[in-house]
C-alpha cells in the first residue's frame, strides 16, 4: 500500500553542502519556533541561530513566508515518512482500524502544533493537493481494508475535513472543546463510518 501513496513533491536535487545548509537553517527555524513561537521566526533570527549571514537565508528561501513554507514541507515529509515506514500503529504493521485512529490522532496534533505556522505562511503553502492527496488515499485504502462499502473517496475526504486547521481552531478556540473531546468525537465519527450503528472499538 505504501508504495502507491503520493508523496509530497520532492525538492530539486542540490549539492550535498547546500542540502546540509538547508537542513541547518530549517533546524534553527524549528528551534526558534519551539522556544519562542512563530513571531520569533524572522530571517535575522534564523541566520543568527544557524550562524550564517542573513543573505544566505534569503538566497535559500526567498522570504520569511518562503522559509515558513519550507519548514512546513519538511515537517509534512517527516510525517508522511512515519505513515509509510514508521513504527505502528501510524506506520505499517498494525490492524487497519488502529492505523486509522493513529492517523487521526497524529494529524490532529500536527495541525494544532503548527496551525499558527500554516497561517503565517499564507498562500506560499496551505494544504496543497499533494498533502491532501496523500492523506486521502491513505485513509481510503484503510477504509477498503476495513471492508467499508460505498464512495470511499468521499468518505475519506469527509474523515479528513474535521482535522483541518480552521475546523480544529473553531472547535477548540471558539467552541470550547478540548483536544481530547475533539479526538473522541473524531473517533466516534470513524466508528460510525466503519460500522454504522456500532463503534470504533468493534474493529480494534
Amino acid at each position: 500500500m505504501s508504495k502507491d501513496l503520493p508523496l509530497l513533491s520532492s525538492a530539486p536535487v542540490v549539492r550535498r553542502d547546500a542540502a546540509r545548509n538547508r537542513e541547518a537553517l530549517l533546524d534553527a527555524a524549528a528551534e526558534l519556533m519551539a522556544g519562542c513561537g512563530v513571531d520569533a521566526l524572522t530571517m535575522d533570527a534564523v541566520a543568527s541561530r544557524a550562524g550564517v549571514g542573513k543573505g544566505t537565508v534569503f538566497r535559500r528561501f526567498g522570504s520569511r513566508e518562503g522559509l515558513m513554507a519550507s519548514l512546513l514541507d519538511h515537517r509534512e515529509a517527516e510525517w508522511q515518512a512515519g505513515v509509510i515506514s514508521g513504527p505502528p500503529p501510524l506506520g505499517p504493521g498494525a490492524p487497519p482500524m488502529d492505523r486509522l485512529l493513529a492517523f487521526g490522532a497524529s494529524r490532529l496534533r500536527l495541525h494544532l502544533d503548527q496551525g499558527a505556522l500554516i497561517e503565517a505562511a499564507g498562500r506560499t503553502w496551505g494544504e496543497n493537493y499533494a498533502v491532501l492527496g496523500f492523506a486521502a488515499l491513505h485513509v481510503r485504502l484503510l477504509l477498503g481494508e476495513l471492508g467499508v462499502e460505498g464512495n470511499l473517496r468521499y468518505l475519506a475526504t469527509a474523515l479528513i475535513a474535521p482535522l483541518s486547521v480552521p475546523v480544529l481552531r473553531q472547535q477548540i478556540e471558539h467552541g470550547g472543546m478540548s483536544e481530547e473531546q475533539v479526538l473522541a468525537g473524531w473517533t466516534e465519527l470513524v466508528g460510525r463510518v466503519v460500522s454504522p450503528g456500532g463503534g470504533a472499538a468493534d474493529h480494534r
